[in-house]
């Protein structure tokens, strides 16, 4: 069976135009499907090699930096670049702003009065205003001369074509060379991208790209496209971990602006930086940033991260800009270059400082073969639009928001409604399918004939969930597994030897999560509703036994959505619109049963939910595929609420609970704490009480430690002093209850991580609930043992002023009944 869009596409998936193709000799073509095995039809054509073809080779450089054709750039759509005096332009631009020279005379009026009150100006005396406006223009020249060298060292400087043009021959050798299946895009949305770029241009505004962050190749494929489709190229927001000698530069010159991964109270530095976000929107630069901040260690999408898109929301928000247009973009990978350094950290080693030595070593891995990139555009939109229909619906609301509130609800609103939007245009590479396949069974392995079935009905769900999968025109799908098997290589995907059928398993499978993870926001809701039922399906017997109230259901639902709030991007539609619209679609599948029954006033109501006779017949297949979709996550959940017990203090500890907020021996350091789940965690899968080591993994764990402190259980303390760390503790209403035998499994505590437990995945090891709470418990004491142990000697580096301010915000919170929600 052909592995196609064309072929067996469920009437509610979205049709999907064709892929475009762009070639070095300036052709374009336009193909039904996005791969072939020429060489020349992928967005970005491979350049001749100099030891099988020296002439060609050196004839195309030569035509790179001469600018011949569309390699000068010089007729892109959008703002004038890459002139003499670019930099000092924009510098100039930047240190005339007059929210930044209002910011100097006010941060050097504040330090004139400080110093005068301080006698550092001398005695009162004849003379003193003349010494303070003195003073004050010292000071001045002295913050404008910091503005100026942050000023220089943060902006991108984009003004030699011969640059850029070798710049882009060399980021497509190495793009080309590692993904040697190029990259792709829709004509379609392409064309629709030249349209928007082409009215912004007239009218003066900037495109914003906000792509997706999985791997450094999502910038400099979108640098490619833009530069190949003749758009302007955007300015693009890095942290200046990466401006390290010669790459920082280089990188510079290519488009990056350097910004301080924490900007702390630097008043002058947010100043400056939001002035120079202004001045690039007011010019009608296109720019680009990443709404999850960091990259994703994990395969999903990342919660937004809203530092620098609230500068640009303020700039349209303020009317210090007119307009600026929102893209978007959703960058696929068939393997991700980074996903090795990715599980070690999150596996707990240090993240390693960027430096020239490991970019270099990377082009050992530009030599693999790494399958295609696929970029999807999601069409732009105004920003300003977005915020006057924001506005008004807030001024329905019956509660009156302040000017603070309305910002973080637009900041918010706007972070989630892009990655929604990403998540919609995404498409799934078959990297993608075949590991969701592999870690979605029961088996130790898969035969290739199941594998191949498997992967023809997981790209059947994805469309039926209106998701893309892309495109491979008619190619077999047994070729498409071959390929994805090659890519994805021996070291993720083995191969038994020796049977009658190729039989493969899974190797690596937390590194093969990372591509699972990339599928599981298609079926998130069909997953947590599946979880919950399996609070009853695990508990045997005939079917009676194992139908579930809707009532029961839904409570379990809601319970589930709540912890996952921060994990996972749900519809907007409420609780129950998303259960009765995913109940009515497991029951169309015919995976359910529901039982209904009519109301008095003859609405018909959900009375219980269970398997169907058919699901039962052919095994739980798909029941089965949706809850180890979710079971590594519910793992985590579980696993992050068990080493909450390590936060009870000792019965030789001054105070148990804490009773006052001079107890800082009471508080741990945030970070130790997390350490130690992972040790805890780890223990627990080698001794059989955790099924998944991918639950281990330190994202997902710090995403539910963010839960916990949302809800209440737990008090976390942020330093602004760098030197001191950020510290945690149970908050007092969730601190289990101790006796002369340990922690007793009693207690908010105890019963919320029960809930969680309700719905892990069954195993041989923990069916004696008994032996768990003795076992898990006494583990959970001996490891956060040394946790205590050393709280007397961190004492000294807690921050006693912020855990007064937490300990004040928490006694607010608790009387106006907001904590512990879950």
């Amino acid at each position: 069976m052909a592995y196609s869009d064309h072929d067996r596409k469920s009437s509610s998936a979205p049709e999907q135009a064709p892929d475009l193709s762009i070639t070095a000799d300036d052709n374009v073509y336009l193909h039904a499907a996005g791969y072939n095995e020429s060489p020349d039809r992928g967005l970005i054509h491979s350049f001749a090699r100099f030891r099988s073809s020296p002439l060609d080779f050196i004839r195309e450089v030569s035509l790179h930096f001469s600018g011949t054709g569309w390699r000068s750039f010089d007729d892109h759509i959008g703002q004038p670049e890459f002139y003499s005096g670019f930099s000092e332009d924009m510098k100039a631009r930047v240190l005339g702003s007059p929210m930044l020279v209002a910011k100097v005379r006010e941060l050097a009026e504040k330090r004139v009065e400080v110093e005068a009150k301080e006698g550092l100006l001398g005695e009162e005396a004849v003379g003193e205003k003349d010494r303070k406006a003195k003073r004050r223009m010292h000071i001045e020249e002295s913050l404008m001369d910091v503005c100026e060298t942050n000023t220089d060292s943060m902006i991108c400087k984009m003004e030699s074509k011969g640059f850029i043009r070798g710049a882009y021959y060399f980021a497509t050798q190495l793009l080309t060379r590692a993904y040697h299946q190029g990259v792709h895009v829709s004509s379609e949305e392409v064309l629709r991208l030249r349209a928007v770029a082409e009215k912004a241009a007239k009218d003066r505004h900037s495109i914003i790209f906000l792509p997706c962050h999985r791997s450094h190749v999502d910038y400099v494929s979108l640098q490619i496209i833009c530069y190949r489709l003749g758009i302007s190229l955007p300015t693009v927001v890095a942290g200046d971990n990466l401006n390290f000698p010669v790459v920082g530069s280089f990188l510079q010159h290519a488009g990056a602006m350097w910004i301080r991964r924490s900007f702390g109270d630097d008043q002058l530095y947010i100043t400056l930086v939001q002035a120079y976000i202004d001045t690039l929107l007011q010019c009608g630069y296109n720019l680009e940033c990443f709404v999850e901040g960091g990259r994703s260690r994990t395969g999903k999408l990342l919660p937004p991260k809203f530092g620098i898109l609230s500068y640009m929301l303020d700039s349209i928000a303020s009317g210090r800009v007119d307009d600026a247009i929102i893209c978007p973009v959703s960058t696929q990978y068939d393997k991700v270059i980074e996903v090795d350094s990715y599980i070690s950290e999150l596996l707990g080693q240090p993240k390693p400082k960027e430096n020239l030595k490991d970019f270099l070593s990377a082009s050992s891995v530009l030599s693999l073969k790494l399958g295609r990139v696929d970029v999807r555009f999601h069409e732009p939109w105004s920003l300003r639009t977005f915020i006057t229909r924001q506005r008004e619906r807030f001024s329905k609301l019956p509660q009156q928001l302040d000017t603070k509130d309305d910002r973080l609800r637009l900041l918010r609103t706007l972070g989630y409604k892009v990655l929604s939007e990403i998540n919609d245009v995404s498409v799934v590479m078959p990297t993608a399918l075949v590991g969701t396949v592999l870690l979605t069974l029961r088996g130790r392995g898969v035969g290739k004939s199941e594998l191949i079935r498997r992967v023809e009905w997981l790209s059947d769900r994805v469309r039926a969930q209106r998701g893309r999968v892309a495109h491979f025109a008619n190619l077999p799908t047994a070729v498409v597994v071959d390929r994805a098997l090659e890519v994805l290589g021996p070291g993720l995907v083995g191969l038994v030897p020796g049977l009658p059928e190729d039989t493969f398993y899974a190797v690596d499978r937390f590194q093969l999560s990372f591509y699972r993870n990339m599928t599981i926001h298609l079926f998130i809701l069909q997953a947590v509703v599946s979880a919950a039922l399996y609070t009853h399906v695990k508990q045997g017997g005939g079917p009676e036994y194992q139908r579930m109230s809707y009532g029961d259901l839904r409570a379990q639902v809601g319970f589930l959505s709540q912890l996952f709030r921060g994990e996972f991007i749900f519809p907007t539609e409420g609780l129950d619109s998303n259960l009765a619209t995913t109940l009515g679609g497991l029951e169309k599948d015919g995976m359910i049963k529901l039982t209904r029954s009519t109301t008095e006033a003859g609405e018909e109501t959900v009375e219980f939910v269970e398997l169907s006779d058919a699901e039962r017949g052919q095994g739980r297949e798909n029941f089965d595929f949706y809850c180890f979709l979710i079971w590594p996550f519910i793992e985590a959940a579980w696993l992050g609420a068990m080493s909450l017990m390590m936060l009870t203090p000792p019965l030789s500890h001054p105070t148990s609970p804490p009773t006052t907020t001079t107890t800082t021996t009471s508080w741990l350091e945030t970070k130790k704490v997390q350490d130690h789940a992972q040790i805890l965690g780890k223990t627990l899968y080698h001794q059989g009480d955790l099924s998944y080591f991918e639950a281990v993994n330190k994202e997902t764990l710090k995403n539910a430690y963010t839960r916990f402190e949302e809800e209440g259980m737990i008090l976390v303390t942020k330093s602004r002093d760098a030197k001191k760390p950020s510290t945690i503790r149970l908050a007092d209403e969730w601190v289990p209850q101790r006796g002369m035998n340990g922690i007793i499994a009693e207690g908010p505590l105890w019963r919320f991580a029960e809930r969680i437990s309700s719905s892990r995945r069954e195993g041989k090891n923990r069916r004696d609930g008994a032996t768990v709470q003795t076992r898990v418990l006494q583990l959970a004491d001996v490891v956060g043992a040394s946790l205590w142990e050393d709280a007397v000697f961190d004492a000294t580096r807690v921050d006693k002023d912020a855990v007064n301010a937490t300990e004040t915000k928490a006694k607010s919170m608790r009387k106006r009944g907001n904590m512990a929600r879950l």
